[in-house]
C-alpha cells in the first residue's frame, strides 16, 4: 500500500463506540472526510463481520476499512483468523509482533497481497513499568524496535507503534516499512485518556508517521468531519 498524499486520506477514525448505530452515523458524517475507518474488539464484538459492508455502504466506498483485532495465539490459528478477516475485503489487518516468528510468517502467508499485515509492537496504554510487570527488561524504543525486526525480517513491510517510536524506526528501517500511529491528538483534543505516549498530528507526520489513528477527538466532536479537516489542515502543514 503506497503512502497517500493527501492528509485527509492518512486519517484513520478509530470507531471505537458501542454499536451499530453510533458506528453508521458517524461514517455517514465523514463520509469523504477521512482515509480508513478502524473497527476494533468492541465493535466487532457487537456486531460481528457484517458491520464491515454496512460501513462501506454507509460511507459509499469513500473509506477503507481497518480491522484491528490484534490477533494473538497460535500459528495455524492466527492464520485462519486472518483468511477469515481477509475474505471480509478489509484494507488493513493487525496481528501482535510478540506471537513470535512462526506466527508471524503463518499471519503473512494468510494474508495475501492485496490487504496491508500490520505488526503490533507495543501497545500505546503500555509504559515502561508495564513492560517490567511482563518480564521484558529493554526500554520501550529498544522493545519496539527489536519487534518491529522481527516482523520485518518474517516479511511484514506495516507496523503500529506509537508516535514516539517513529523516528527511532525511520532511522533504522527507512522508507521500507509503512507506519500506523495510533496514540495522536490535535492541541485542542490533548487529553491522554488511557494512552501514555501521545503526540500532535503534525508531530507525528513530521516524525515519519504514514497514517493516524484519532478517536475520540473526531469521533466525540460536535461537528466530526470538520474536526477531521482541523486534524488534516495541521497535517498537511508538513507533508511535503
Amino acid at each position: 500500500m503506497k503512502r497517500p498524499y493527501n492528509a485527509k486520506d492518512r486519517i484513520i477514525v478509530a470507531l471505537d463506540v458501542p454499536g451499530e448505530a453510533e458506528a453508521l452515523e458517524l461514517a455517514e458524517r465523514l463520509r469523504g472526510a477521512v482515509g480508513l475507518f478502524k473497527v476494533g474488539l468492541e465493535l466487532f464484538t457487537r456486531c460481528g463481520p457484517g458491520i464491515i459492508p454496512k460501513l462501506r455502504a454507509a460511507s459509499e466506498e469513500s473509506a477503507g476499512i481497518f480491522l484491528d483485532l490484534k490477533f494473538h495465539d497460535i500459528p495455524n490459528t492466527v492464520a485462519g483468523a486472518v483468511r477469515s478477516a481477509v475474505s471480509l475485503g478489509v484494507d488493513m489487518l493487525t496481528i501482535h509482533l510478540s506471537g513470535g516468528s512462526a506466527m508471524i510468517e503463518a499471519a503473512r502467508e494468510a494474508a495475501g497481497a492485496d490487504t496491508l499485515l500490520l505488526g503490533v509492537s507495543v501497545l500505546t496504554s503500555h509504559s515502561a513499568e508495564t513492560l517490567h510487570e511482563t518480564g521484558v527488561e529493554a526500554d520501550l524504543v529498544h522493545q519496539v524496535a527489536r519487534l518491529v525486526g522481527l516482523g520485518k525480517a518474517r516479511g511484514l513491510n506495516g507496523f503500529v507503534a506509537s508516535p514516539h517510536e517513529v523516528g527511532a524506526l525511520r532511522s533504522a528501517f527507512g522508507d521500507s516499512i509503512t507506519l500506523v500511529v495510533p496514540g495522536v491528538r490535535p492541541a485542542w483534543g490533548m487529553s491522554k485518556d488511557d494512552q501514555n505516549r501521545v503526540m500532535m498530528p503534525g508531530q507525528a507526520i513530521a516524525a515519519g508517521a504514514d497514517y493516524l489513528v484519532i478517536g475520540r477527538p473526531i469521533t466525540q466532536h460536535e461537528d466530526p468531519a470538520l474536526a477531521a479537516e482541523w486534524i488534516g489542515c495541521e497535517m498537511a502543514g508538513t507533508i511535503l
